[in-house]
């Protein structure tokens, strides 16, 4: 009898260690909707991006080669960025904001991206704190996070072509490592260039400070305020696809989603006459539309 009990205890044994054995297979081979809800802790959050998301592997097994040679990395300074808004009074500037922002990274001359990969919080999350301070939303109507995720739509997804850049979180790291490699204010504080409300600077003296830097192939950019004066609002550094300055590529740089232009908030700005000097406004944060009234 006692033969018999141990028998049976070891044949559940064998049966316990074969169960267990087989869970994990199994776990791989279901679909991935009811992997997660077998999870006892699974996030309802998280699966909801992953069951919209459409991962790298997938997008790029329909992808065509890049159409673009260059892009285009694009600075603003928020004590011109609001006077370019149709309504200045849709701006805000965060209180810790004290330097230039990113305002995106563009490919040139591309007509037409994929709209399919969507972005989400999660992709983002760990670079959260670093694109609330380099990358903040300066308009009232829009959330940093919105602002992140329609750059992703609208240019992050063009770049994406490349491996470097074929995701979120590598597309917006790239940006975070770009925006401190290029330090404009320390670049013009050391030139004795400072915002001001009285002091008129020309192209070329600024042009000269930042050329070393970004290469030739920069341009500087003006808004006309609402007293007709040129204003500095933003600097474009043009870039070859391995980031490296001064692409000369002579195709179509100024068409397509991921140029920069087409109708939004604010308009695109120009390039600062080369005749007329401009002001390099300072950041006012309780009256950004007007620092200097």
């Amino acid at each position: 009898m006692q033969s018999d009990d141990v028998t049976a205890a070891q044949s559940k044994a064998a049966a316990d260690r074969e169960m267990s054995c087989s869970v994990l297979p199994m776990l791989v081979i279901l679909s991935p909707a009811l992997f997660f809800l077998l999870m006892p802790d699974a996030s309802v959050a998280l699966w909801e991006d992953y069951k919209h998301v459409r991962h790298s592997s997938e997008l790029y097994d329909n992808k065509h080669e890049c159409t673009w040679k260059c892009l285009v990395f694009v600075l603003q300074w928020p004590g011109g960025f609001c006077l370019s808004l149709y309504n200045e009074t849709h701006c805000k500037i965060p209180p810790d904001v004290n330097n230039w922002t990113i305002h995106g990274l563009w490919p040139l001359g591309v007509q037409s991206c994929c709209s399919c990969w969507p972005m989400f919080h999660s992709d983002v999350q760990e670079l959260k704190e670093n694109l609330t301070e380099y990358w903040p939303s300066l308009l009232t109507s829009r959330s940093p996070f919105q602002f992140w995720k329609e750059e992703w739509k609208k240019h992050g997804v063009c770049a994406a072509c490349v491996e470097g850049f074929n995701s979120p979180l590598k597309y917006f790291q790239i940006c975070l490592k770009l925006r401190q490699h290029f330090d404009i204010y320390t670049w013009l504080e050391a030139a004795g260039i400072t915002p001001s409300c009285q002091q008129l600077y020309k192209v070329v003296e600024v042009s000269s400070v930042l050329a070393p830097h970004l290469g030739d192939k920069h341009e500087i950019q003006c808004v006309t305020d609402h007293k007709g004066r040129e204003v500095l609002f933003q600097v474009k550094a043009r870039l070859t696809q391995n980031l490296t300055v001064g692409c000369n590529h002579h195709g179509n740089t100024n068409t397509g989603p991921a140029a920069g232009s087409g109708p939004g908030p604010h308009p695109t700005g120009h390039p600062c006459p080369s005749d007329v000097p401009f002001y390099f406004f300072p950041i006012n944060h309780q009256q950004p539309w007007r620092p200097c009234s």
